[in-house]
């Protein structure tokens, strides 16, 4: 059964990959709606899989002598890598078709191409308070019969459910708004052209009142001539009211920046590194130390690059005002996200790649920057790893899951990699401001 069912995915991936030149405007919107129902099955297909797998997983763990509280782990981890998403997304993947086996018409909707899995997400999300048997009639009243969830728009269908589970359970709903307050948070995440979104999850009072705080403030100075937009008041008078400082200020606080010696001093357009956010310019990126070294906050170490291949090899220790040791190495190194491949969280823990109890030195070789999640996650039976070595010499650790499924982590080019030439020694920098 298993091979006939691959071949047949198979074949419907290379039919896709294969779309003829010749189709009219009304056989491509075929094309693509068919292309879309067929994604919508594949989600169902998935979903359905990761509950077995779940299943099949969790009964051997127990039959290896799990300890019960850790039964269950690395499964979501294992669905992650499958499906080519992070850890934390294999675990949501993982409670949605849980929860669709509760909700046997969305789920049927999936199957037959009408619902996609994003909007199923929706469904599951906005009942998640509820009872089973209240989610049940949210989706039979939904996604039975008329299909009234298949022609909804994504708003439509969030604020349909949310109506729903407010009259089904009206105490629950409101027992959920207010576990969500202890929620509240804070996160960044890069935005194009060195730009960053900082976002915090609030509850709707708080966030209204700091939304209507600096809309008034940009009013105001608009209303005085500013010649700012509004949305530039807004963004300054943010960092002002968080800072204390104005917002053209250099930053007091530790902002680390990985460049080669060529984008340091203005002969190469190399790219640099920001630590928490990515790629900058090396223009930017001289623009930043030069700000910082004019206050006398800017501190240089250097890292060492192998003299073929460019691979991090070493720095200095001698750096002030920032970590040193193995730890700060592999977290350069590793640029700050975790190496597990497609989680992208941050760094939380230094792994050893083959354990410490199973001989693994503590070295640069044999260590790897890992999240929290994914760190646990190798521990579970059936786990292994191993540093591998790559043909450039880059830092490579193969895992391999319980299933036998091998997965290679590469760490990434560091700056300035790609123009390394044979010339021993060639170091480049990390720059604290």
């Amino acid at each position: 059964m298993f091979e006939p069912m691959i071949t047949q995915l198979r074949e419907a991936q290379t039919a896709l990959a294969e779309i003829p030149g010749d189709l009219s405007d009304a056989e491509l919107i075929e094309v693509l709606r068919a292309a879309e129902e067929l994604k919508s099955a594949a989600s169902a297909a998935q979903a359905a899989a990761a509950v077995r797998l779940e299943v099949s997983q969790r009964a051997a763990q127990v039959a290896a002598g799990v300890p019960p509280r850790r039964v269950g782990e690395g499964i979501a981890e294992q669905i992650g890598l499958a499906r080519r998403e992070s850890a934390n997304k294999g675990a949501r993947l993982l409670g949605l078709a849980k929860a669709l086996e509760e909700m046997p018409h969305t789920r049927a909707l999936m199957r037959a191409g009408w619902l996609n899995e994003w909007r199923a997400t929706i469904l599951v999300r906005e009942t998640a308070c509820l009872s089973l048997a209240d989610r049940r009639v949210v989706d039979e009243r939904l996604c039975a019969g008329a299909q009234a969830a298949a022609t909804m728009s994504d708003l439509g269908l969030e604020r349909a459910t949310k109506a729903l589970a407010a009259e089904l359970d009206p105490a629950a709903v409101v027992q959920r708004a207010r576990r969500a307050e202890s929620e509240r948070h804070v996160s960044i995440r890069p935005a194009p052209d060195t730009m960053a979104w900082v976002t915090a999850l609030l509850p709707v009072k708080e966030a209204v009142r700091v939304y209507a705080t600096i809309l008034t403030a940009a009013h105001a100075a608009r209303a005085r001539g500013d010649g700012r937009s509004r949305g530039q008041v807004m963004a300054d008078t943010l960092v002002e009211r968080v800072t204390g400082a104005p917002a053209t200020q250099t930053p007091t606080v530790e902002v680390k920046v990985v460049m080669s010696d060529r984008s340091l001093f203005g002969t190469s357009a190399e790219a640099a590194h920001l630590a928490g956010y990515g790629p900058v310019p090396a223009a930017w990126a001289r623009d930043l130390v030069a700000d910082a070294a004019r206050e006398a906050r800017a501190f240089i170490r250097r890292l060492y690059l192998a003299p073929t291949g460019g691979e991090l090899v070493a720095m200095d220790s001698r750096a002030r005002f920032a970590p040193a040791g193995l730890a700060e190495f592999v977290v350069t190194r590793d640029q700050g996200l975790c190496r597990t491949p497609w989680c992208g969280a941050p760094i939380r823990e230094i792994d050893h790649v083959i354990a410490w109890d199973d001989g693994g030195p503590t070295t640069a070789a044999n260590t790897q920057g890992l999240c929290q999640r994914c760190n646990l996650a190798k521990q579970a039976p059936g786990w292994s790893a191993t540093p591998t070595a790559a043909p450039d010499g880059r830092h490579t650790v193969e895992t391999t899951t319980p299933t036998g499924h091998r997965h290679r982590s590469r760490a990434p080019d560091p700056p300035g990699a790609a123009s390394v030439t044979t010339s021993p020694g060639r170091p480049g920098y990390e720059l604290t401001a």
